[in-house]
């Protein structure tokens, strides 16, 4: 007998039991325990550290949903890796997967709205994924073949770039517009920094700010992303004594292009007047810090920095012949000039890197509305990339190719396709093994042409469409004359 009692409903479990749980709740909770929600995590799932996303006995994350972390984030992880992947259509491939696994069940279909989806994604704490991104790079990382790296060293290479995203007020009040544009024709900026292995193009660390932070300043959060005796390759852009100090009293040695008005300050009495050289010099300490280090941080800096100075000719057949001199704190007279050039030359890859998050995996233009969800949209970006280059770096060490001249998006393709094609095969462990393997395969059958010294100007062949440009707000603007007869176009009425 069941007590039908409003009184003490506390007590009714105790005494008379557990109500018996409906066919799609109980099938809901063990959701969350299948072994795969995403296809991706039919064959990665043994990337990622899976304590990180398993359920809590008590506490966040210890509730039965539908969406409990796990599920949460290999959605989130599919919709970023998807071409313009929405909300709604990562609710829709669960909604797909709830049926295909409960083809029989019609007591309480699931609910299409993405509401709960959203609360779920904006409940990942920051931590777990910087660890699950982590665990990617260490992966990575342990796995470099000690006679690849250069002269025993690892090598990061750093540069910035930036990123935009939805113009709402609070993404404005954390990432402001530029100051030279008018209010309500912009959108909020982002600057990031980061630092990239020189070997498997793993994104190792970065960091982010407003368009009034300097990318020097961002580049010194970084810092203590890099192990002794790593070799760190920049531009001119973080070229400072400060920095090159710095970096040295971490036993961190640096490579930079060094810009032609600080050669005329620091050193230019002490170089040869010939073309091209190789001397080292003493770099005295500037009488003044930058504004963003304090007096006691000045203050324990070196008086001097022994430095080397490499300048160099570059000429290539149709191409203005320049000169190129750079800076560095590595001394070993047994390393050859014409090495740090090479290696310099190399420091391109980051750009590539770049273009490979922000244009495949649609990072340019961030789309997630407040500041909270921007900060987890980018690290998820983050975790898709670095996920990718571990999927390229076992392909090559298995099928013993150069990782380097894998293609990143041939291997994203490829990624996709066989992971959608292993969704029906989840309880079959030979045939996703199969799969995997001929996946590998197809990655490393397919390296990018080799073309040293290619040069690819960024310029558009297909010009734009020819709409004016914004100068105030859209509701201020009103009906627009046409372009060429210029009578003001108003919509005709029905």
């Amino acid at each position: 007998m069941r007590s039908t009692t409003p009184f003490f409903q506390a007590f009714g479990p105790l005494l008379f039991g557990k109500p018996p749980v409906p066919a799609l709740a109980d099938a809901l909770a063990k959701f969350s325990e299948c072994k795969s929600l995403s296809q991706l995590r039919h064959a990665f799932g043994f990337y990622f550290p899976q304590a990180l996303l398993a359920q809590r006995p008590s506490g966040e994350n210890s509730r039965r949903r539908i969406f409990a972390r796990d599920v949460t984030f290999w959605s989130f992880l599919d919709q970023v890796q998807t071409p313009h992947g929405s909300c709604r259509e990562a609710v829709r491939k669960v909604m797909a997967f709830v049926r295909r696994k409960l083809p029989k069940e019609k007591e309480r279909p699931m609910s299409p709205d993405t509401s709960a989806y959203c609360q779920a994604r904006a409940k990942i704490p920051l931590d777990v994924m910087d660890d699950i991104n982590a665990h990617l790079v260490d992966r990575m990382q342990n796995h470099i073949p000690s006679d690849e790296l250069w002269h025993g060293r690892h090598v990061k290479l750093a540069d910035g770039t930036g990123l935009s995203m939805p113009d709402t007020e609070e993404n404005q009040a954390r990432w402001p517009q530029s100051k030279n544009q008018k209010p309500g024709c912009g959108f909020p900026a982002i600057n990031l920094v980061g630092i990239f292995c020189l070997l498997t193009g793993a994104l190792v660390k970065a960091a982010y700010g407003d368009r009034h932070t300097h990318e020097s300043t961002l580049f010194r959060d970084l810092w203590s992303a890099l192990n002794e005796g790593d070799m760190v390759v920049t531009d001119r852009g973080f070229f400072s004594f400060f920095t090159f100090a710095s970096l040295l009293a971490r036993r961190v040695d640096s490579l930079m292009r060094l810009p032609e008005k600080k050669l005329r300050k620091a050193i230019s009495s002490q170089l040869p007047k010939a073309a091209n050289f190789d001397v080292i010099v003493t770099w005295k300490r500037p009488a003044k810090g930058p504004s963003t280090m304090t007096a006691q941080e000045f203050a324990l800096l070196p008086e001097s920095l022994p430095v080397r100075v490499i300048r160099y000719t570059v000429a290539h057949r149709g191409f203005r012949t320049q000169s190129v001199t750079l800076v560095t704190t590595l001394l070993d007279p047994a390393i050859a000039d014409s090495d740090f050039a090479d290696l310099y030359f190399q420091r391109w890859g980051i750009e590539l890197h770049f273009r490979e998050i922000k244009i495949h995996l649609n990072m340019d233009v961030l789309r997630c509305l407040t500041p909270h969800m921007i900060e987890r949209e980018m690290r998820m970006h983050f975790i898709a990339y670095n996920l990718t280059r571990c999927v390229m770096q076992k392909a090559a060490l298995t099928h013993d190719v150069d990782l380097r001249r894998l293609s990143f998006k041939g291997c994203l393709d490829t990624l996709r396709q066989f992971a959608n094609a292993s969704s029906g095969a989840e309880d079959k462990p030979r045939t996703i093994s199969a799969m995997v393997d001929e996946m590998l395969l197809a990655i490393a059958r397919d390296p990018n042409p080799l073309r040293p010294g290619r040069s690819e100007p960024r310029v558009r062949k297909r010009p734009p469409k020819n709409y004016r440009l914004m100068t105030k707000p859209r509701r201020e603007m009103g009906p627009l004359p046409h372009r060429k007869s210029g009578v003001e176009n108003r919509p005709k009425r029905l």
